[in-house]
């Protein structure tokens, strides 16, 4: 089969297309053939040599894809090879076949197209869950940050389908009127002063929850634009790793800080979620109250074309590879 490899750590030229054996399904494990994968921030920190993968999974980059059940292993029931399906990787997707526990594989949202759905895994399996951590509630105010990225498209409208009122930052014109679109009530340029801008559009009471994925660079701004008793959770570190931390403002605000890393949870976790999004999530998208965001796809043969798209900043949506 054919996969992508990093020749050593550095830029989009070291992704090469190589053949690699077929995996081989284990007790409680599918092989999944891969029709399409898609392309996430994570991906690019560990073509870099920032974030590998965890012990024993697979050094092929790639956290989710779409495609056919292929091979069942020992002990796995409920699927048929042929069928459609989706999986949530720690590993392994930029291949055209992957090896996944069973519990990480699930069917795809009703009506969507196959190749879409696999840019779908990664953000559904990330915003349910991180709003379910911070117990996001109907009636809060929560904030986005990136609301024009995969994550962001799909957050704002999880948190209007859960009736939050929803602030999100974002870096151009064009990006700030698509999280409009997508039913965001507020929406900032993060290169004016977007702390002053949540302020204002709280009347000074500020955020209730906070989704960030710039990690260091915004943690002070964060905090200070949290309400009383609200919750800040960083699912990135675009913005570096090391931040610093103002104690009396979290405690005098009764607020929290949190982190989370899907990839990292352990399978039974992972699996959880999986089932979680199918019951609650795809009803949404297969009625429409949660829409595609915009999509970009390359050809497995061009993946380097594809991170540079994605590193570029110029990208809205998802980026998908197909195969």
């Amino acid at each position: 089969m054919r996969i992508v490899t990093v020749t050593e750590p550095g830029g989009p030229e070291n992704l090469v297309v190589a053949d690699a054996p077929l995996p081989v399904a284990g007790p409680g494990e599918i092989v999944v053939r891969v029709l399409a994968a898609g392309v996430n921030r994570a991906d690019l920190l560990q073509r870099q040599g920032h974030y590998p993968p965890p012990p024993g999974t697979s050094e092929v980059i790639g956290l989710e894809v779409s495609g056919t059940v292929h091979e069942l292993g020992d002990g796995v029931d409920g699927w048929t090879p042929g069928d459609a399906c989706v999986a949530l990787l720690a590993g392994g997707g930029y291949a055209e076949y992957v090896l996944v526990p069973a519990g990480q594989v699930f069917a795809p949202p009703p009506g969507v197209d196959p190749v879409s759905a696999a840019g779908l895994v990664e953000v559904a399996t990330t915003v349910a869950s991180n709003f379910d951590h911070v117990h996001l509630a109907a009636g809060e105010t929560v904030l986005i940050h990136g609301g024009a990225g995969g994550i962001g498209t799909f957050a704002i409208q999880y948190a209007k389908a859960l009736g939050a009122r929803v602030l999100v930052t974002a870096g151009s014109p064009a990006k700030l009127e698509l999280c409009r679109s997508l039913g965001a009530d507020v929406a900032l340029d993060y290169h004016d002063d977007w702390v002053a801008g949540v302020a204002e559009a709280t009347d000074r009471r500020g955020a209730d929850v906070i989704l960030d994925v710039m990690g260091a660079k915004y943690l002070e701004p964060n905090v200070a634009s949290l309400a009383m008793d609200g919750r800040l959770v960083v699912i990135g570190l675009q913005g570096g790793r090391k931040g610093t931390l103002d104690l009396n403002r979290l405690l005098t605000r009764r607020a929290t800080v949190t982190a989370t890393s899907l990839r990292f949870r352990p399978a039974d976790q992972k699996a959880a979620i999986c089932a979680a999004v199918v019951e609650r999530v795809w009803p949404l998208v297969a009625d429409g109250r949660i829409r595609l965001a915009p999509e970009t796809r390359f050809p497995l043969e061009r993946v380097a074309d594809a991170h540079r798209h994605l590193e570029s900043g110029d990208n809205t949506g998802k980026v998908i590879l197909t195969l």
